[in-house]
């Protein structure tokens, strides 16, 4: 009896025992390497269609010091060995084999943010996410017009066609994926603007919404001027009086511009210099925002025709040629 007795309580105590280091080892924080911390914690990349175990020893090859067959014997007891997702992953000091494998299961793949900026073109753009050393490369010698054929927007002129925001991705996320989403974001941000658009406006559709916008977004970068900007150039659109507006014609010199704007620039016609040619050119100058867009909508309801930059970011606005020449005489000849 006493045997019979002994036979069963040691095989319970060795599976309590084994039961209890499992729990201890699962809530263990995983030993990372010195060099992993809270803000540059390990990367680990799960390709699809990798098994558990394979998994497991993807975590060790990362540089977690752990045996892989433990971790994948852990995997397959919590009954989600094969609900584990692919991706790119960020192990933190503290993930336990616990909170690693929750991870991997819902997907929590490691995120980035990358900006693009009000007022930039297209070009410059593109070249600043080009330089992220987190977006895998995927448009890298191709020109403007081959990468709006690649998004699926073969034919259309990329200036404008990314709306400037932040935007969440995964890392080593392709830069084909994110141009898609702010392209997306700038046909739906620009759909809903053209939406809500004053019926008095000049603008006869939403491209021609893009172009104003882009002008006022370089014409100015303090809010409260923005619908007076979009204003003076609504009315002069009215009247055939032409936009004299020295963004357009930098945008027109391209490289050419060395950052001092002659009056031989002035004269100089080409399709976007707005002091020979009435009308607004040919395509948006620069990427703007949506208080750009707004404020090209929706114009202030002013007498103005001219404005000028009185130094401190806001401009003087006047509706003669006579106050504007004045204002010229005060704000820009003084300095």
């Amino acid at each position: 009896m006493r045997v019979l007795r002994t036979l069963v309580v040691y095989p319970l105590l060795l599976l309590a025992v084994a039961f209890m280091l499992g729990h201890w080892w699962v809530h263990k924080p995983l030993a990372l390497p010195a060099q992993a911390t809270a803000d540059k914690p390990l990367e680990l990349d799960i390709a699809p269609g990798s098994s558990a175990r394979a998994v497991a020893r993807r975590v060790q090859a990362a540089g977690v010091d752990v045996m892989p067959e433990l971790l994948f014997a852990w995997f397959r007891l919590s009954g989600q060995s094969r609900d584990i997702k692919s991706g790119v992953y960020e192990i933190d000091p503290g993930d336990t084999p616990r909170s690693l494998l929750s991870k991997l299961v819902r997907g929590e793949q490691a995120l980035i943010s990358v900006q693009i900026v009000e007022g930039l073109t297209a070009a410059q753009a593109i070249g600043a996410l080009q330089a992220s050393p987190d977006l895998t490369q995927d448009l890298a010698g191709l020109s403007l017009e081959q990468i709006m054929e690649r998004l699926g927007k073969a034919g259309v002129h990329a200036e404008g066609r990314f709306f400037p925001d932040t935007y969440r991705v995964v890392k080593h996320a392709t830069l084909s994926s994110v141009l898609r989403e702010a392209a997306r974001a700038m046909d739906e941000r620009l759909a809903r603007a053209w939406d809500s658009r004053d019926p008095a406006s000049p603008l006869q559709s939403p491209e021609e919404a893009l172009v104003l916008a882009s002008i006022v977004e370089k014409e100015t970068g303090r809010d409260a001027d923005r619908s007076l900007v979009a204003g003076v150039f609504s009315n002069r659109l009215r009247v055939g009086m032409r936009l004299q507006t020295d963004p357009t014609v930098i945008y027109g010199l391209g490289e050419r511009f060395d950052g001092n704007l002659r009056r031989v620039d002035l004269t100089t016609d080409t399709p976007y210099n707005t002091y020979t040619r009435a009308g607004l050119p040919p395509t948006p100058i620069a990427l703007p925002g949506m208080a750009s867009l707004m404020a090209a909508v929706q114009p202030a309801s002013t007498k103005a025709m001219y404005f000028v930059a009185r130094g401190d970011g806001s401009s003087h606005f006047s509706a003669t040629l006579g106050e504007h020449n004045a204002a010229v005489r005060r704000y820009q000849l003084r300095r």
